[in-house]
């Protein structure tokens, strides 16, 4: 016993040792690649849908020019799909340099299909000096059950969030069939917003995850399952809740966005997000009313981490991971994470923060009251085929 106690601590002394030796060579490597991205210019192609992400990408991108003498431009885009397309395109093409994209905002099949065609350069997500400062208990090496293997940086947490007003909903439906009885109670008043939209898409995930006998399975590629078999109970549980849905399941909001109208509106009880926090930021910004709560399922909601990716292409690899590691900062995540600035999650653990990076979490109006359990995604190649199934049971 006393053989393998010293082994133990031999082996952490060496680990420790060997880390303090690399670090001097570490920040030295990263001096250089500061210097190098001085005056390189990052085209980040990220969703250009909300005003508040938009801000925030443009205050992020004055403080790193300032800072560093890097120029980001935001390139907005609709569907980060488009944009592995376009890179797929300059592949096929040659280019392979100075391709048209130097940071693109990801997650899901579209991590998936450039990580599987090698079409990301790296790995350097985890060289980056704020790493130290993440929550690896997050899913922050795992993207809809794809190893990232370094190739993306964590930006930010999400979670399927549904948001209620409790003068028409006082008690939250915590379950799948829940939700169902309270369509059957109020008739037209209860919806999604139509795949292949994300957050519609999610919903049919969760659903699947909330229904199905073995979720296990969804961790796996599809081919590997009886698509049919799986998917029943989901299917069995739409053409139940349509009929009673807003429109009778004839049409479905755009968006989620449309859906939090509808809400403030009266016309629908429910609205959702992926982001815990924007109910109380809808409620700070007066868009909803002070009345209004988020809730999650009580056996959980699906949840899951969103990143940067640089592509193989890059023209300004150096000043996208200047970038990259700026939105890792305790300084950038705290500023995200401001319901009054964009909400969106951190991914940094609390206990790994300066003292000046952290504070503790207060009481909000329109915010989860207590943490919901999240559930993984999907493999990524679920979203394809469910959505085409879903398309063609209920997109005419």
């Amino acid at each position: 016993m006393q053989t393998r106690l010293s082994s133990r601590l031999s082996t952490a002394l060496l680990a420790t040792c060997l880390s303090l030796l690399l670090q001097p060579v570490l920040a030295a490597e990263w001096q250089a690649i500061e210097q190098q991205a001085s005056g390189q210019t990052v085209h980040f192609n990220a969703w250009g849908g909300a005003e508040n992400t938009n801000r925030y990408i443009d205050w992020a991108a004055t403080k790193v020019r300032e800072r560093f003498g890097i120029k980001v431009e935001h390139v907005k885009i609709s569907d980060a799909a488009e944009v592995v397309k376009r890179i797929q395109t300059e592949q096929e093409a040659g280019r392979t340099r100075n391709g048209s994209v130097d940071l693109l905002w990801v997650n899901g099949e579209n991590f998936s299909t450039l990580k599987q065609q090698g079409l990301l350069y790296g790995p350097w997500a985890e060289t980056l000096p704020n790493w130290q400062y993440v929550d690896t208990e997050k899913p922050v090496r795992q993207d809809f059950s794809e190893t990232t293997d370094g190739l993306e940086a964590p930006w930010g947490t999400a979670q399927l969030t549904f948001i209620a007003d409790r003068t028409s909903v006082p008690t939250p439906p915590l379950s799948a069939q829940a939700l169902l009885a309270l369509a059957r109670r109020h008739p037209g008043r209860i919806s999604y917003p139509r795949p292949p939209d994300f957050h519609g898409t999610t919903f049919l995930k969760q659903l699947l995850l909330s229904l199905g006998a073995d979720p296990q399975v969804l961790q796996h590629p599809v081919q590997h399952a009886d698509f049919a078999t799986v998917t029943r109970p989901l299917w069995d549980y739409l053409d139940q809740l349509h009929p009673l849905a807003w429109r009778q399941g004839r049409a479905f909001p755009a968006s989620s966005a449309e859906m939090h109208q509808k809400l403030a509106d009266r016309e629908l009880l429910l609205s959702l997000t992926f982001n815990p926090n924007e109910g109380a930021g809808l409620v700070a910004s007066g868009q909803l009313p002070d009345t209004v709560y988020s809730f999650g399922f009580t056996n959980g909601t699906i949840g899951n981490v969103h990143f940067v990716a640089i592509p193989f292409n890059a023209g300004a690899k150096e000043a996208a991971q200047v970038f990259a590691n700026f939105l890792l900062s305790p300084e950038a995540q705290r500023h995200k994470a401001d319901i009054t600035v964009w909400g969106d999650p951190s991914v940094l653990a609390a206990d790994r923060l300066p003292a000046a990076g952290h504070t503790a979490p207060q009481a909000i109006p329109g915010a989860l009251a207590a943490p919901v359990p999240v559930l993984p995604e999907p493999h990524a190649s679920w979203v394809e085929v469910l959505e085409r199934e879903w398309l063609q049971r209920y997109g005419s």
